[in-house]
């Protein structure tokens, strides 16, 4: 399909400035605006950008996942050591909660602009329903928000779920970098080496409970009309 020059400079810039808006709001940190620009600039449905939230969302648990995953070997490592650099393999531990703490609060931002957005798109939709003048047409609106209402609150609940059950892990995990950071000796790990594994069983079932946490996302997107 052949286009005009102007037709090819108009889309260009829009494109410049869809990327220059992104960055801006990433930098800025101000989701809300940036969700209200994408949609009244750029002609984004509340749906689609719910729909991109929440893709977001489980890349983030994904992530957050592998650094779980990560802190889980350090400890092994630690608590496994048998003689050479403890420093080194404590720093790893140290990096790899850090990096824990990074995700994890990636995730609950994520969750926040899930939610905004989904409050915002269930507002409007009743308000359209208002619209309709044929019966017929509004109570099936209605029964669809109803049933989306009620997918997304399994979801809404799911990822809270998972949320909150990195709040304990990471406290351990800091609890014992810092008490590392003070002891940082062989009859101290060996003295840890019973709260490790309690942590390292607790990791697995965060680890579980993501899991079924994105797979309710994959659900939910699946359901939204394109």
């Amino acid at each position: 399909m052949n286009y005009s020059m102007g037709t090819r400079i108009q889309f260009m810039n829009r494109i410049a400035l869809a990327v220059a808006v992104g960055l801006f709001f990433v930098c800025t940190g101000c989701q809300s605006v940036y969700n209200s620009t994408m949609e009244n600039v750029f002609g984004y449905e509340k749906r689609e950008l719910l729909r991109k939230a929440v893709t977001a969302l489980q890349e983030d648990q994904q992530e957050a996942q592998k650094e779980f995953k990560d802190a889980m070997t350090r400890l092994k490592e630690l608590y496994g050591f048998e003689g050479g650099a403890l420093e080194s393999v404590y720093n790893k531990l140290r990096r790899s909660t850090e990096d824990c703490e990074a995700e994890s609060k990636d995730v609950g931002k994520r969750i926040e602009n899930m939610e905004d957005i989904a409050h915002s798109m269930f507002n409007e939709w009743e308000k359209e329903i208002q619209q309709f003048n044929n019966p017929a047409f509004a109570e099936s609106s209605r029964r669809q928000l109803r049933d989306t209402k009620e997918r997304y609150a399994q979801l809404s609940e799911s990822v809270r779920a998972s949320e909150q059950s990195m709040k304990p892990v990471l406290s351990q995990l800091k609890d014992q970098v810092l008490f590392l950071k003070h002891n940082l000796n062989a009859a101290s790990i060996g003295s840890l080496k019973n709260e490790a594994a309690t942590i390292q069983t607790q990791i697995e079932q965060l680890i579980v409970r993501m899991n079924a946490s994105i797979a309710e996302a994959d659900a939910f997107i699946k359901t939204l009309p394109k």
